[in-house]
Formats: structure tokens, sequence, C-alpha cells
């Protein structure tokens, strides 16, 4: 009885490839896709920060404000022979500071001078501060004339035996506004002249003007 023998035949690896992950076209596609995505959205964040920056987060001056000029304190002496006057004289000045935008503004220490015929002859500090969105700060400040620098001017003897002393007060303020990712610089001023009446004691004719800039 023949058997017959069949042979063995040696079995054939078989590989199957995915179409998908080796063609270098459909991979190239899929990245751009994902880039055009990424770049859009990153365009449209960036569209929407400037329109913010252009609009509700627009830098805007603060607006500074003298509510009010005070005589506090006077003390005139005069002597006759030889002529000699003493004058000690102390100014209260009411200040707002308002800041019209919707971010906080943080500002620098400064000053508020007292002057009389354009010449400094007195000052008191402005310490820092930090102001919140569309809020504002009040500061009350004493100015505090400096005698020495008025004893060898006849001007002012003048202006003092005829009853009235015209001075002014000049503040200065410097302040920052973070707007989205950028600090935007503003300065706010206030200049007033007021008249100061030696025999009633008090201020008079007062005129404000004030100056606001960005940068």
């Amino acid at each position: 009885m023949d058997i017959e023998k069949k042979e063995e035949q040696p079995l054939r690896s078989t590989t199957v490839s995915v179409a998908g992950d080796h063609n270098p076209k459909l991979k190239r596609r899929r990245c751009i896709t994902i880039c055009s995505i990424i770049t859009g959205v990153i365009l449209m964040i960036a569209l929407i920060l400037l329109i913010l920056s252009l609009t509700v987060f627009k830098a805007k001056k603060p607006v500074m404000t003298l509510n009010s000029v005070e005589l506090e304190d006077m003390d005139v002496k005069i002597t006759p022979l030889p002529l000699q006057i003493s004058l000690n004289l102390s100014l209260a000045l009411d200040l707002t500071i308002k800041n019209p935008n919707k971010v906080s503004v943080t500002y620098q220490p400064s000053s508020a001078i007292l002057r009389y015929k354009g010449r400094d002859i007195g000052d008191v500090p402005v310490p820092a501060g930090k102001i919140g969105a569309d809020d504002s700060e009040r500061l009350n400040l004493t100015l505090v004339i400096f005698v020495d620098r008025l004893v060898t001017d006849s001007e002012m003897y003048r202006d003092v035996l005829g009853g009235n002393l015209q001075i002014s007060t000049y503040t200065r303020v410097k302040a920052k506004v973070r707007v989205v990712f950028f600090n935007v610089h503003v300065t706010s001023a206030s200049t007033c002249d007021v008249n100061v009446d030696i025999a009633s004691r008090s201020v008079s004719n007062q005129t404000c003007h004030y100056k606001n800039n960005l940068g």
C-alpha cells in the first residue's frame, strides 16, 4: 500500500501594510491641518486681545482734580525798623486722582510744589500708590513755605505789605497702566494760582489748569 507523502510547504510570512501609517502624503496633509488649526486659534486670540486693547482696555489718562486749597496756618510779623518780615505759611491741598481705566493704575512717588513768582518755595512728597479699576484716590497734602527762600525777596515784602500774596501750586503724578501685555505710561499734572489775603487770612481767586499725557 503506497502511502503518498506530501511535501511540507514552508510557511510564508505575510505582511499586511496599513496604507494610512506609511503614506507620506497623508501624514503631510495631517500635519498641515493641525498647524493650520493651531495658527488660526493663535491669530483669533491675538485679534481678540487687539480689539480689547483698543476698546475696553484702551489706556486712558488719569484725571487729577484739585478739590480745594485752604490756608491752614499763617503767621506774619512785620518789624518796621529795620524792615523785616517774618512769614510762616502752610496750605492744605485736597486732591483727587480718578482712574477711568478698566485695570488698576500704579503711580510713582512725586511731590506737590509751592511757587512764588516762578520760584519753588516749598514742597511736600506725594507717596506712591495704586488705584483700582474705575476708582479714585483722595490725597490730603500740606504745603509749607520755606521762609529762608523769601528773606531777601523785595517783591514778597511789597505783596505782604499790600495785603495780597499771589502764589501757585504745582502737582505732577506719573502713573503706569498695564494693558494686556504692555505697560503704558501716563502723566497727570495740575497748576493752581491762588491769592492769599493777608488781612482775612484766607485763599481767594483760585484758578486751576490741568494737563494729561500718554507716554
